[in-house]
């Protein structure tokens, strides 16, 4: 173990954050709004009484951008988590599949599952960690049956009361997560003040290219799905969930 340079920390997340803005942009930039409209429920919209074009397609814009924030940013800190880790015990990404961080500390070795926030999955995504926590516990054991593997499902933020244990695993959340990889108690509050490293002018860019894509998809929106400036709801739903129609004979 050595000790954890916090210096190296913020170097890191300052170098590396200007992914987050550049992935959430391009998410905008690519994006179509068929494909939008296709992954939205109407149904919800009218039981909220969307009458507005330009609030609908908002809340549709929005709904988007927060799901591609929360994957963006889980990976991002995925990768603080195994850079962290790599400092103070020589972590590293693991080489089996379904685990991101693989380390040895005390003569244990740690296989961990890191995910952003604690109520990241449903029970399907639950038991695919557990089997992904066993084969890689197996790979491991391969030549030493008797060595000792801890897997970890380790949450960047929130809390449990004390580590919980699982049975198959232990889950580690907020500073309790961060203390474990780096040693340090108060890592989980000194790495907040870099994350905003250029956040106002990354997020003053992003603005500029929300509102052009705003516009943009309103004015489709309006012309497509829109009869004499109402919304056309029929004509989105078929869109959205109606039977394709098969090509006539060429």
């Amino acid at each position: 173990m050595r000790p954890l340079n916090l210096n190296r920390i913020v170097e890191f997340i300052e170098a590396n954050i200007g992914e987050f803005h550049t992935r959430r942009a391009a998410s905008l930039q690519n994006l179509k709004l068929i494909n939008v409209l296709k992954k939205k429920n109407p149904y919800l919209f009218k039981a909220k009484n969307i009458n507005d074009a330009h609030d609908l397609i908002k809340l549709f814009l929005d709904a988007h951008l927060s799901s591609q924030e929360e994957t963006i940013f889980g990976e991002f800190l995925e990768k603080l988590a195994i850079f962290t880790c790599s400092e103070v015990y020589d972590g590293r990404k693991s080489a089996s599949e379904g685990i991101d961080l693989e380390f040895t500390k005390d003569n244990v070795v740690y296989i961990v599952s890191v995910k952003s926030g604690p109520n990241w999955g449903n029970s399907n995504q639950v038991k695919r960690m557990k089997d992904d926590f066993k084969s890689a516990t197996r790979r491991l054991r391969t030549g030493n049956t008797q060595l000792n593997v801890q897997a970890i499902n380790g949450c960047c933020y929130g809390k449990t009361a004390v580590p919980a244990d699982k049975g198959d695993y232990l889950k580690l959340c907020g500073q309790n997560f961060w203390e474990f990889i780096s040693g340090n108690d108060r890592l989980f509050v000194d790495i907040i003040e870099p994350f905003g490293y250029q956040a106002k002018a990354r997020n003053e860019e992003l603005a500029l290219e929300y509102a052009r894509v705003l516009n943009l998809f309103t004015q489709q929106f309006m012309d497509d799905f829109c009869v004499d400036g109402r919304i056309a709801w029929e004509k989105l739903v078929r869109f959205n969930s109606g039977t394709p129609q098969p090509k006539p004979p060429q």
